[in-house]
This record gives C-alpha cells, sequence and structure tokens, in this order.
C-alpha cells in the first residue's frame, strides 16, 4: 500500500537578497512525502527563480503526475525537470533506505569582506580553512583588494570565489592584478570568471588562478574532463537533476582529477540537510558550499544542526495533494 502528501512552503528571506536580476522575498517550493510498506522518504522541490529553467508552478504539475502514477504502481521515470527529479530522487532514496544518514555540516562561510567576521567563524571549522566569496556585483577592482586583503590577513586561509559568469576579460583581469602572486595559489578555485568558457580558460592559464566550472555543468554539451587550469566542477542538485545523475558528474570528476563540490541553491534546512549527507556521501574529502540557511528568517521541518533560526513545523504548511 502506497500514500503520497505533497506540501507546499514559504520562507521568508533576510531583506536585500538579490538574485541576478530579481530580489528574493521568499524561498518557495514543495516537500514530498512517499510512504510504502510503513517506511517513509522525504524530498524538497525548490527551482530557484532566475537559475532554474522550470518555475514553481511547473514543478508542482509535474511532481502531481509522477505523484500519481506511483501512488497506483505503475512505471515512473526520471523527470526532466532538474529540481523535480532530484527532490524526488531524494524521496525515494530514504524510502528505499540508500542515502546515508551521516551527514558532512562542515561548510565553507559566505564572507562579506570583513576579515573579523571571517576569522570567527573560522574559527569554529574543523581542519582546513576554507571560505567563500562571491565577486563579480560589484567594481572587479575593489573584489580584487578585498581578496588580497584576506589572503594577507588569513595565512592559512583558501578562498573559493564565485563570478557567475560575470565579467569581461578585461574585468577579470583587472580583478586578476590586485591579487598578488604568491596568494593566488590559495584560490582553491574561481567559479566561471568570464562570460564564456573559452575566456575563463584563458584567464586561468595567463594568471595561474585556478577556475572551476558551475553554470557550464548544467549545459548539454558539457563534458567532465581533465584541463589545464581547471580544478572543479560545482554540483548543485536542485539545477542539475537527481542523486544518480549527481553521482555520475562526482565520478567523472574524481576519474579527472577534479574536485567535485556539492553546493547550496538555497535551500530550505530540510533540503540542506539532505545535502549534507549527500556530500558525506559522494565527496566526503571536500568541504561542501551549504552556508546560505543564513539567508533566511526561519527553518522547515528537519534543522541544520547548529542553528538557532525558528522551525517551521509540517502542521503550518499548505497541503497540495494527499492520498
Amino acid at each position: 500500500m502506497r500514500k503520497v502528501e505533497l506540501y507546499r512552503f514559504s520562507l521568508p528571506m533576510e531583506a536585500g537578497i538579490i538574485l541576478r536580476n530579481q530580489r528574493l522575498k521568499t524561498r518557495d517550493g514543495l516537500l514530498v512525502c512517499l510512504t510504502e510498506n510503513g517506511k517513509q522518504g522525504w524530498g524538497e522541490i525548490s527551482p530557484l527563480p532566475e537559475f532554474s529553467h522550470e518555475t514553481l508552478d511547473d514543478a508542482e504539475a509535474t511532481t502531481l503526475g509522477w505523484l500519481h502514477s506511483w501512488v497506483n504502481e505503475e512505471q515512473v521515470f526520471e523527470s526532466a525537470l532538474p529540481s523535480v527529479a532530484f527532490g524526488l530522487s531524494c524521496a525515494l532514496a530514504e524510502l528505499e533506505g540508500f542515502l546515508p544518514q551521516q551527514a558532512d555540516y562542515r561548510k565553507a562561510p559566505l564572507c562579506t569582506g570583513d576579515p573579523d567576521e571571517l576569522f570567527a567563524a573560522l574559527g569554529e571549522m574543523q581542519g582546513e580553512k576554507v571560505a567563500k566569496v562571491k565577486v563579480g556585483l560589484y567594481e572587479a577592482v575593489r573584489d580584487g583588494m578585498i581578496v588580497n586583503l584576506l589572503l594577507e590577513a588569513i595565512p592559512d586561509l583558501k578562498l573559493r570565489l564565485d563570478a557567475n559568469r560575470s565579467w569581461t576579460r578585461a574585468k577579470a583581469d583587472g580583478f586578476a592584478k590586485y591579487v598578488q602572486p604568491e596568494f593566488r595559489r590559495r584560490i582553491q578555485f574561481l567559479e566561471e570568471p568570464c562570460k564564456t568558457r573559452e575566456e575563463s580558460r584563458e584567464f586561468a592559464h595567463d594568471t595561474g588562478i585556478a577556475i572551476a566550472w558551475d553554470e557550464s555543468v548544467r549545459e548539454e554539451d558539457f563534458v567532465v574532463e581533465a584541463e589545464s587550469g581547471v580544478a572543479a566542477i560545482v554540483i548543485k542538485p536542485t539545477l542539475v537533476g537527481s542523486i544518480q545523475r549527481c553521482q555520475r558528474l562526482v565520478q567523472q570528476a574524481h576519474n579527472a582529477g577534479l574536485m567535485a563540490v556539492i553546493s547550496s541553491s538555497i535551500e530550505s534546512s530540510f533540503g540542506l540537510t539532505q545535502l549534507a549527507r549527500i556530500a558525506s556521501w559522494l565527496t566526503p574529502e571536500t568541504i561542501p558550499g551549504l552556508d546560505t540557511l543564513s539567508l533566511m528568517q526561519s527553518q522547515l521541518v528537519r534543522p541544520w544542526q547548529g542553528s538557532s533560526l525558528p522551525v517551521l513545523d509540517i502542521d503550518a504548511l499548505d497541503v497540495v495533494w494527499r492520498r
């Protein structure tokens, strides 16, 4: 006997969170629960505005179709919508018991450029000191000066930088000019600095700053392969697809000698806890990029370890469908 439940949630965001061209006031999504033979499996389906191709309404309609088939014990297939494929694969993985409970709650703290704040966050980290800085939102020269300041102030710090393809090659070079050459090796990677892959490759070759593929991973023509100057791929499961697809990408990266980083698409605490479990399972040697809960004003059903934010319970959510 199979049962399904589908809920819709809306979590208030901290003021001023902007994704590309849109201010994100709430983080909206779906929670799905599959029940069979007394066992349950849960998943979060939350397409990210401005980044996901599908809308939440698209995801809801597709999920409802899949759930109707599953509860009637008809054959089901992996959805073509990444957020749906990921959330449903998590629910099935929990139901079938192959998603390990062990979670990696380490996170590379997001840094706004204040070394004192970063000192405090790094003081709580065990082992490798890794932080992330968003670049490309302001002037490239300013970004270069801040990155250089952080690396100079904290000698054992390694940085991950994310530019989201925001720079021309000239602006990327302007950034690099202000990062001293001896500090550049402590930049683990800079995610997609330029508007094209070829420009990003040339930037890495000319500056010695390693790059990572992020947006490229989600494009149809992308192939995971070893390349000079490329250090990593960043996998955002909500934007990529099912656990199985993420697992294949991780294996391909490792086979090519690249780092694979499991990263957040601003999921709720519920989704983040599942990402932490996936990271512990698939990339145990690598600190995941999951430091996004601070962008929200509350948690959802499953709390994140150490967070003091209030938790919204399942009873407070709208029921979309139950059978």
